[in-house]
Protein backbone atom coordinates (compact mmCIF):
# COMPACT_ATOMS: atom_id res chain seq x y z
CA UNK A 1 0.00 0.00 0.00
CA UNK A 2 1.48 3.62 -0.90
CA UNK A 3 1.11 6.35 1.61
CA UNK A 4 -1.63 8.10 -0.46
CA UNK A 5 -3.66 4.92 -0.63
CA UNK A 6 -2.84 4.74 3.26
CA UNK A 7 -3.96 8.14 3.68
CA UNK A 8 -7.27 7.53 1.62
CA UNK A 9 -8.29 5.34 4.27
CA UNK A 10 -7.92 7.64 7.39
CA UNK A 11 -11.11 8.70 9.06
CA UNK A 12 -12.08 9.10 12.84
CA UNK A 13 -11.84 6.71 15.52
CA UNK A 14 -15.60 5.24 16.36
CA UNK A 15 -16.23 2.49 19.23
CA UNK A 16 -16.39 -0.44 16.80
CA UNK A 17 -12.77 0.21 16.09
CA UNK A 18 -11.01 0.34 19.38
CA UNK A 19 -11.84 -1.76 22.21
CA UNK A 20 -10.17 0.50 25.27
CA UNK A 21 -10.32 4.00 24.43
CA UNK A 22 -11.84 5.80 21.38
CA UNK A 23 -8.78 7.96 20.54
CA UNK A 24 -5.83 5.41 21.86
CA UNK A 25 -4.08 3.49 19.10
CA UNK A 26 -3.82 -0.09 20.42
CA UNK A 27 -0.20 -1.21 19.30
CA UNK A 28 1.46 1.79 19.89
CA UNK A 29 -0.80 3.47 22.92
CA UNK A 30 -0.48 7.02 21.46
CA UNK A 31 -3.66 9.20 21.37
CA UNK A 32 -4.81 9.99 18.42
CA UNK A 33 -8.23 11.74 17.17
CA UNK A 34 -8.32 11.56 13.26
CA UNK A 35 -5.94 9.02 11.49
CA UNK A 36 -7.13 5.37 12.41
CA UNK A 37 -7.04 2.96 9.52
CA UNK A 38 -8.96 -0.08 9.41
CA UNK A 39 -7.28 -3.33 9.22
CA UNK A 40 -9.44 -4.73 6.38
CA UNK A 41 -8.51 -2.08 4.53
CA UNK A 42 -5.08 -3.67 4.51
CA UNK A 43 -3.20 -6.07 2.73
CA UNK A 44 -3.19 -9.53 4.58
CA UNK A 45 0.79 -9.43 4.93
CA UNK A 46 0.96 -5.75 6.79
CA UNK A 47 -2.45 -6.73 9.14
CA UNK A 48 -0.80 -10.06 10.27
CA UNK A 49 2.67 -7.84 10.65
CA UNK A 50 0.55 -5.61 12.26
CA UNK A 51 -1.12 -7.78 14.97
CA UNK A 52 1.47 -10.37 15.45
CA UNK A 53 3.88 -7.58 16.66
CA UNK A 54 1.22 -6.48 19.29
CA UNK A 55 0.64 -9.95 20.68
CA UNK A 56 -0.54 -9.39 23.90
CA UNK A 57 -3.14 -6.91 23.04
CA UNK A 58 -6.80 -7.18 22.65
CA UNK A 59 -8.78 -8.02 19.78
CA UNK A 60 -8.57 -4.84 17.41
CA UNK A 61 -9.62 -3.77 14.05
CA UNK A 62 -8.14 -0.11 13.68
CA UNK A 63 -4.81 1.10 13.79
CA UNK A 64 -3.28 4.76 13.78
CA UNK A 65 -1.81 5.61 10.42
CA UNK A 66 1.40 6.02 11.68
CA UNK A 67 1.94 2.57 12.94
CA UNK A 68 0.58 1.44 9.37
CA UNK A 69 3.28 3.75 8.03
CA UNK A 70 6.04 2.45 10.31
CA UNK A 71 5.15 -1.14 9.18
CA UNK A 72 4.88 -0.53 5.94
CA UNK A 73 8.34 1.27 5.25
CA UNK A 74 9.94 -1.94 6.88
CA UNK A 75 7.63 -5.05 5.78
CA UNK A 76 9.97 -6.59 3.63
CA UNK A 77 13.02 -6.62 5.58
CA UNK A 78 10.88 -7.53 8.82
CA UNK A 79 9.73 -10.33 6.99
CA UNK A 80 12.89 -11.47 5.09
CA UNK A 81 15.55 -10.78 7.64
CA UNK A 82 14.18 -9.81 11.07
CA UNK A 83 14.59 -12.70 13.36
CA UNK A 84 11.37 -14.53 14.84
CA UNK A 85 10.53 -14.93 18.28
CA UNK A 86 8.54 -17.99 19.62
CA UNK A 87 5.35 -16.01 19.86
CA UNK A 88 5.17 -15.19 16.01
CA UNK A 89 6.89 -11.76 16.40
CA UNK A 90 10.19 -10.06 15.28
CA UNK A 91 13.02 -9.13 16.94
CA UNK A 92 12.60 -5.74 15.86
CA UNK A 93 15.58 -2.83 14.87
CA UNK A 94 16.02 0.24 16.74
CA UNK A 95 14.97 2.88 13.98
CA UNK A 96 11.82 0.73 13.46
CA UNK A 97 11.40 1.02 17.67
CA UNK A 98 12.21 4.69 17.97
CA UNK A 99 10.59 5.89 14.31
CA UNK A 100 13.79 7.31 13.65
CA UNK A 101 13.32 9.60 10.70
CA UNK A 102 14.82 7.26 7.35
CA UNK A 103 15.77 10.67 5.63
CA UNK A 104 18.39 11.72 7.83
CA UNK A 105 21.45 9.22 7.94
CA UNK A 106 24.52 10.98 9.45
CA UNK A 107 26.10 11.50 6.21
CA UNK A 108 29.04 13.67 6.50
CA UNK A 109 29.18 13.21 10.46
CA UNK A 110 31.72 12.07 12.04
CA UNK A 111 31.16 10.22 15.76
CA UNK A 112 34.66 9.48 17.97
CA UNK A 113 34.15 6.90 20.21
CA UNK A 114 36.22 6.63 23.75
CA UNK A 115 36.05 2.87 24.47
CA UNK A 116 38.20 0.12 25.81
CA UNK A 117 38.60 -1.81 22.29
CA UNK A 118 37.41 -1.45 18.97
CA UNK A 119 37.14 -4.22 15.89
CA UNK A 120 36.15 -3.21 12.38
CA UNK A 121 32.98 -4.89 11.65
CA UNK A 122 31.24 -5.36 8.24
CA UNK A 123 28.91 -2.98 9.00
CA UNK A 124 31.41 -0.11 9.67
CA UNK A 125 33.33 -1.27 6.51
CA UNK A 126 31.42 -2.10 3.82
CA UNK A 127 30.54 -1.04 1.19
CA UNK A 128 32.74 1.22 2.11
CA UNK A 129 34.94 1.91 5.17
CA UNK A 130 33.36 4.61 7.38
CA UNK A 131 36.61 4.41 9.86
CA UNK A 132 38.29 6.99 9.26
CA UNK A 133 41.00 6.59 12.34
CA UNK A 134 41.83 4.58 14.88
CA UNK A 135 44.35 4.98 18.08
CA UNK A 136 45.31 2.58 20.41
CA UNK A 137 46.28 5.28 23.96
CA UNK A 138 48.58 2.23 25.34
CA UNK A 139 50.87 2.28 21.88
CA UNK A 140 53.24 5.40 21.09
CA UNK A 141 52.43 4.91 17.32
CA UNK A 142 48.30 3.95 17.52
CA UNK A 143 49.54 0.48 16.67
CA UNK A 144 46.93 -0.19 14.29
CA UNK A 145 46.86 -3.88 14.10
CA UNK A 146 45.35 -4.21 17.44
CA UNK A 147 42.09 -2.92 15.54
CA UNK A 148 42.20 -6.09 13.99
CA UNK A 149 42.98 -8.36 16.98
CA UNK A 150 39.77 -10.02 18.22
CA UNK A 151 39.84 -10.23 21.78
CA UNK A 152 37.87 -9.35 25.21
CA UNK A 153 38.55 -5.67 25.10
CA UNK A 154 37.51 -5.52 21.30
CA UNK A 155 33.51 -6.70 22.42
CA UNK A 156 32.82 -3.15 23.76
CA UNK A 157 33.99 -0.59 21.34
CA UNK A 158 32.87 -2.86 18.36
CA UNK A 159 29.55 -3.04 19.81
CA UNK A 160 29.20 0.65 20.68
CA UNK A 161 30.39 1.92 17.47
CA UNK A 162 27.99 -0.32 15.25
CA UNK A 163 24.72 0.35 17.36
CA UNK A 164 25.37 4.05 16.57
CA UNK A 165 26.76 4.45 12.95
CA UNK A 166 26.12 0.23 12.13
CA UNK A 167 24.80 -0.49 8.42
CA UNK A 168 23.37 -3.70 9.13
CA UNK A 169 25.41 -5.37 6.15
CA UNK A 170 24.88 -8.54 7.33
CA UNK A 171 20.76 -8.40 7.55
CA UNK A 172 20.47 -6.85 4.51
CA UNK A 173 20.22 -3.38 6.65
CA UNK A 174 17.70 -4.58 9.13
CA UNK A 175 19.88 -3.98 12.42
CA UNK A 176 21.21 -1.07 11.57
CA UNK A 177 22.19 1.89 13.64
CA UNK A 178 20.33 5.71 13.38
CA UNK A 179 22.90 6.90 11.73
CA UNK A 180 24.16 4.22 9.11
CA UNK A 181 26.49 6.37 6.07
CA UNK A 182 27.96 8.55 9.84
CA UNK A 183 31.76 8.10 9.94
CA UNK A 184 33.56 6.85 13.06
CA UNK A 185 37.25 7.53 14.86
CA UNK A 186 37.88 4.80 17.26
CA UNK A 187 40.21 5.60 20.57
CA UNK A 188 41.16 2.47 22.69
CA UNK A 189 41.73 3.81 25.89
CA UNK A 190 42.64 0.41 27.80
CA UNK A 191 44.30 -2.89 27.65
CA UNK A 192 42.74 -4.67 29.42
CA UNK A 193 40.47 -4.48 33.09
CA UNK A 194 38.92 -1.65 34.24
CA UNK A 195 39.17 1.98 32.43
CA UNK A 196 40.10 4.58 34.64
CA UNK A 197 39.68 8.00 34.83
CA UNK A 198 42.82 8.96 33.21
CA UNK A 199 42.04 6.55 29.98
CA UNK A 200 39.73 8.70 29.44
CA UNK A 201 41.12 11.95 29.85
CA UNK A 202 44.10 10.89 27.42
CA UNK A 203 41.91 9.81 25.22
CA UNK A 204 39.58 13.17 25.09
CA UNK A 205 42.72 15.08 25.21
CA UNK A 206 43.46 13.43 21.60
CA UNK A 207 40.20 13.71 20.33
CA UNK A 208 40.39 17.42 21.21
CA UNK A 209 43.77 17.73 19.33
CA UNK A 210 42.61 15.99 16.42
CA UNK A 211 39.19 16.93 15.89
CA UNK A 212 39.67 19.74 13.23
CA UNK A 213 41.73 17.12 11.20
CA UNK A 214 38.83 13.80 11.15
CA UNK A 215 36.17 16.94 11.67
CA UNK A 216 34.83 15.73 14.86
CA UNK A 217 31.38 16.54 15.80
CA UNK A 218 30.33 13.96 18.67
CA UNK A 219 32.41 11.86 21.15
CA UNK A 220 30.62 8.87 22.21
CA UNK A 221 32.17 7.82 26.21
CA UNK A 222 30.71 4.62 27.45
CA UNK A 223 32.63 4.54 30.34
CA UNK A 224 32.58 5.90 34.05
CA UNK A 225 35.61 7.59 36.16
CA UNK A 226 36.51 6.63 39.18
CA UNK A 227 35.03 8.19 41.88
CA UNK A 228 32.08 11.06 42.68
CA UNK A 229 33.02 14.20 42.61
CA UNK A 230 32.59 17.74 41.93
CA UNK A 231 33.02 19.25 38.63
CA UNK A 232 34.66 22.06 39.86
CA UNK A 233 37.48 19.69 41.08
CA UNK A 234 37.52 17.08 38.57
CA UNK A 235 40.38 17.61 35.52
CA UNK A 236 38.05 15.40 33.47
CA UNK A 237 35.40 17.11 34.05
CA UNK A 238 36.40 20.48 33.27
CA UNK A 239 38.48 19.27 29.73
CA UNK A 240 34.53 18.19 29.20
CA UNK A 241 33.18 21.52 29.45
CA UNK A 242 36.32 22.96 27.42
CA UNK A 243 35.24 20.44 24.79
CA UNK A 244 31.83 21.61 24.29
CA UNK A 245 33.17 24.97 24.37
CA UNK A 246 35.21 24.59 21.29
CA UNK A 247 32.19 22.89 19.61
CA UNK A 248 32.14 19.32 20.40
CA UNK A 249 29.04 17.21 21.75
CA UNK A 250 29.91 15.16 24.66
CA UNK A 251 27.22 11.79 24.99
CA UNK A 252 27.68 10.19 27.79
CA UNK A 253 26.25 6.87 29.06
CA UNK A 254 25.23 7.77 33.01
CA UNK A 255 26.22 4.06 34.21
CA UNK A 256 23.78 1.17 35.13
CA UNK A 257 23.72 1.41 38.97
CA UNK A 258 19.76 2.91 39.88
CA UNK A 259 19.00 -0.40 41.50
CA UNK A 260 21.46 0.30 44.52
CA UNK A 261 20.68 2.63 47.36
CA UNK A 262 22.90 4.77 46.11
CA UNK A 263 22.88 5.17 42.65
CA UNK A 264 25.85 7.93 41.80
CA UNK A 265 26.62 9.69 38.57
CA UNK A 266 30.94 9.51 37.96
CA UNK A 267 32.63 11.60 35.77
CA UNK A 268 32.53 12.45 33.08
CA UNK A 269 28.77 12.02 32.81
CA UNK A 270 28.43 14.11 36.12
CA UNK A 271 30.00 16.96 33.64
CA UNK A 272 27.18 20.31 33.56
CA UNK A 273 27.47 20.55 29.28
CA UNK A 274 27.69 16.87 28.28
CA UNK A 275 24.49 15.01 27.60
CA UNK A 276 24.61 12.27 29.69
CA UNK A 277 22.12 9.42 28.82
CA UNK A 278 19.88 6.66 31.33
CA UNK A 279 18.24 3.69 30.10
CA UNK A 280 14.73 2.79 28.99
CA UNK A 281 13.36 -0.87 28.84
CA UNK A 282 10.96 -0.94 26.07
CA UNK A 283 10.19 -4.37 26.05
CA UNK A 284 11.40 -4.67 22.16
CA UNK A 285 8.12 -2.93 21.73
CA UNK A 286 6.78 0.17 19.80
CA UNK A 287 3.99 0.04 22.09
CA UNK A 288 4.96 2.90 24.83
CA UNK A 289 2.67 1.93 27.01
CA UNK A 290 5.01 -1.20 27.89
CA UNK A 291 7.95 1.29 28.22
CA UNK A 292 9.38 1.14 31.84
CA UNK A 293 13.36 2.05 33.30
CA UNK A 294 16.13 0.23 32.93
CA UNK A 295 18.56 0.13 36.33
CA UNK A 296 20.52 3.03 34.99
CA UNK A 297 22.43 5.78 37.52
CA UNK A 298 20.99 9.12 38.26
CA UNK A 299 21.69 12.24 39.81
CA UNK A 300 21.48 15.15 40.76
CA UNK A 301 25.15 15.31 40.80
CA UNK A 302 27.15 16.57 43.74
CA UNK A 303 26.54 20.00 42.09
CA UNK A 304 23.14 19.77 41.54
CA UNK A 305 22.70 18.86 38.21
CA UNK A 306 19.89 16.54 36.86
CA UNK A 307 21.53 13.55 35.33
CA UNK A 308 20.62 12.25 33.12
CA UNK A 309 19.45 14.34 31.01
CA UNK A 310 17.41 11.86 28.06
CA UNK A 311 16.87 8.28 28.10
CA UNK A 312 17.11 5.80 25.42
CA UNK A 313 17.02 2.12 25.09
CA UNK A 314 19.59 0.11 27.26
CA UNK A 315 18.05 -3.06 26.76
CA UNK A 316 17.19 -5.62 23.84
CA UNK A 317 19.64 -3.44 22.21
CA UNK A 318 20.76 -5.35 18.96
CA UNK A 319 24.29 -5.47 18.70
CA UNK A 320 26.95 -7.44 16.63
CA UNK A 321 28.63 -10.95 17.78
CA UNK A 322 32.57 -10.39 17.44
CA UNK A 323 33.40 -12.45 14.54
CA UNK A 324 36.48 -15.31 14.85
CA UNK A 325 35.25 -15.87 18.26
CA UNK A 326 33.65 -19.05 20.16
CA UNK A 327 30.93 -16.92 20.47
CA UNK A 328 30.30 -16.59 17.17
CA UNK A 329 30.98 -20.10 16.29
CA UNK A 330 27.87 -20.95 18.86
CA UNK A 331 25.66 -18.51 17.17
CA UNK A 332 26.29 -19.35 13.95
CA UNK A 333 25.97 -23.95 15.14
CA UNK A 334 23.04 -22.50 17.34
CA UNK A 335 21.29 -21.02 13.73
CA UNK A 336 21.62 -24.00 11.74
CA UNK A 337 19.92 -26.57 14.35
CA UNK A 338 17.39 -24.25 15.16
CA UNK A 339 16.56 -23.85 11.19
CA UNK A 340 17.88 -27.46 10.20
CA UNK A 341 14.97 -30.49 10.04
CA UNK A 342 14.24 -32.34 13.29
CA UNK A 343 15.73 -35.81 11.24
CA UNK A 344 19.20 -34.04 10.62
CA UNK A 345 19.70 -32.55 13.95
CA UNK A 346 21.39 -35.53 15.38
CA UNK A 347 23.67 -36.12 12.65
CA UNK A 348 24.76 -32.23 12.76
CA UNK A 349 25.79 -32.72 16.53
CA UNK A 350 27.47 -35.62 16.22
CA UNK A 351 29.45 -33.64 12.94
CA UNK A 352 30.36 -30.80 15.51
CA UNK A 353 31.39 -31.76 18.73
CA UNK A 354 32.62 -29.48 21.31
CA UNK A 355 30.94 -26.74 19.86
CA UNK A 356 27.77 -26.67 22.44
CA UNK A 357 28.85 -29.55 25.40
CA UNK A 358 25.17 -29.84 26.79
CA UNK A 359 23.76 -30.83 23.15
CA UNK A 360 26.95 -33.12 22.83
CA UNK A 361 25.70 -34.36 26.13
CA UNK A 362 21.98 -34.88 24.60
CA UNK A 363 22.68 -37.17 21.37
CA UNK A 364 20.86 -39.63 23.00
CA UNK A 365 18.01 -37.60 23.65
CA UNK A 366 14.52 -37.59 20.98
CA UNK A 367 14.18 -34.20 18.73
CA UNK A 368 11.81 -32.50 20.76
CA UNK A 369 14.08 -32.30 23.58
CA UNK A 370 16.71 -31.35 21.55
CA UNK A 371 14.75 -28.28 20.59
CA UNK A 372 14.46 -27.52 24.07
CA UNK A 373 18.16 -27.42 24.71
CA UNK A 374 18.17 -25.28 21.16
CA UNK A 375 15.82 -22.69 22.20
CA UNK A 376 17.52 -22.19 25.97
CA UNK A 377 20.89 -22.08 24.45
CA UNK A 378 19.68 -19.70 22.29
CA UNK A 379 17.82 -17.38 25.29
CA UNK A 380 20.22 -17.75 27.18
CA UNK A 381 22.74 -16.36 24.87
CA UNK A 382 20.53 -13.45 23.67
CA UNK A 383 21.36 -14.68 20.25
CA UNK A 384 18.87 -12.49 17.49
CA UNK A 385 21.08 -14.88 14.60
CA UNK A 386 24.43 -16.07 13.81
CA UNK A 387 25.43 -12.35 13.37
CA UNK A 388 23.51 -10.45 16.17
CA UNK A 389 22.42 -10.52 19.83
CA UNK A 390 20.47 -8.64 22.52
CA UNK A 391 22.96 -6.26 25.06
CA UNK A 392 22.17 -4.11 27.68
CA UNK A 393 23.65 -1.37 29.62
CA UNK A 394 23.78 2.16 29.26
CA UNK A 395 27.01 1.57 27.46
CA UNK A 396 24.60 1.14 24.54
CA UNK A 397 22.16 3.98 25.15
CA UNK A 398 24.80 6.33 24.77
CA UNK A 399 25.60 5.64 21.61
CA UNK A 400 21.65 5.52 20.33
CA UNK A 401 22.03 9.11 20.99
CA UNK A 402 24.87 9.98 19.56
CA UNK A 403 23.31 8.86 16.30
CA UNK A 404 20.31 11.06 16.68
CA UNK A 405 22.72 13.84 17.09
CA UNK A 406 24.08 12.77 13.88
CA UNK A 407 20.65 12.68 11.89
CA UNK A 408 20.54 16.17 13.63
CA UNK A 409 24.03 17.68 12.12
CA UNK A 410 23.15 16.30 9.46
CA UNK A 411 19.86 18.51 8.98
CA UNK A 412 22.18 21.33 10.44
CA UNK A 413 25.79 21.20 10.10
CA UNK A 414 25.84 24.42 12.28
CA UNK A 415 24.11 23.16 15.44
CA UNK A 416 25.80 24.06 18.02
CA UNK A 417 26.42 21.71 21.50
CA UNK A 418 24.07 23.73 23.29
CA UNK A 419 21.41 23.89 20.40
CA UNK A 420 21.78 20.61 20.33
CA UNK A 421 20.87 19.80 24.16
CA UNK A 422 18.02 21.96 23.71
CA UNK A 423 16.15 20.46 20.80
CA UNK A 424 16.92 16.83 22.47
CA UNK A 425 15.38 17.63 26.09
CA UNK A 426 12.81 19.61 24.32
CA UNK A 427 11.52 17.00 22.38
CA UNK A 428 11.99 13.80 24.44
CA UNK A 429 8.78 12.35 26.17
CA UNK A 430 8.63 12.13 29.98
CA UNK A 431 7.57 8.37 31.54
CA UNK A 432 4.56 8.79 33.24
CA UNK A 433 4.99 7.11 36.77
CA UNK A 434 8.51 7.17 36.75
CA UNK A 435 10.22 9.63 39.09
CA UNK A 436 11.97 12.79 37.18
CA UNK A 437 15.33 12.01 38.73
CA UNK A 438 15.65 8.82 37.00
CA UNK A 439 14.60 9.93 33.77
CA UNK A 440 15.56 13.78 33.11
CA UNK A 441 13.47 15.18 30.34
CA UNK A 442 12.43 11.74 28.89
CA UNK A 443 12.87 9.06 26.07
CA UNK A 444 14.76 10.72 23.14
CA UNK A 445 11.95 11.02 19.77
CA UNK A 446 14.65 10.60 16.53
CA UNK A 447 12.02 12.14 14.65
CA UNK A 448 10.91 14.84 16.79
CA UNK A 449 14.19 16.35 17.49
CA UNK A 450 15.11 16.40 13.58
CA UNK A 451 11.59 18.04 12.82
CA UNK A 452 12.85 20.81 15.67
CA UNK A 453 16.00 21.25 14.17
CA UNK A 454 14.26 21.86 10.39
CA UNK A 455 11.76 24.55 12.22
CA UNK A 456 15.01 26.06 13.91
CA UNK A 457 16.08 26.47 10.27
CA UNK A 458 12.98 28.63 9.17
Amino acid sequence: MTQAETLSFLRPATGADITAGEEVCPVCSREVQYEFVPLVALPNELEGLIRVNAPDTQTFEAVCARCVRLFERAKEQIVSDAAVTKDGSHVLSTPLRLDADERFTGKGVTIAFLDSGFYPHEDLTTPHNRILAYQNMNATDGEVASLFQPDVASWHGMMTSVVAAGNGSLSNGFYRGIAPEANVVLVKLARTGRITEQNIQDGLEWILENRTKFDIKIVNISAGGDFEQSYLHDSLSQLVEECVAKGLTIVCAVGNAGHLLTHPVFPPASAPSCIAVGGLDDKNSINRSKRGMYRSSYGPTLDGFQKPEVIAPSIWVPAPILPNTPTAQQADFLETLDKAEDIKLHALIAANPNIEPDLDAALDRPAYLIRQFIALKLRQGNVITKHYKFVDGTSFAAPIVSSVIAQMLEANPKLTPQQIKRILISTAERLPHYEVDRQGWGVVDPRRAVEGVMKSKV
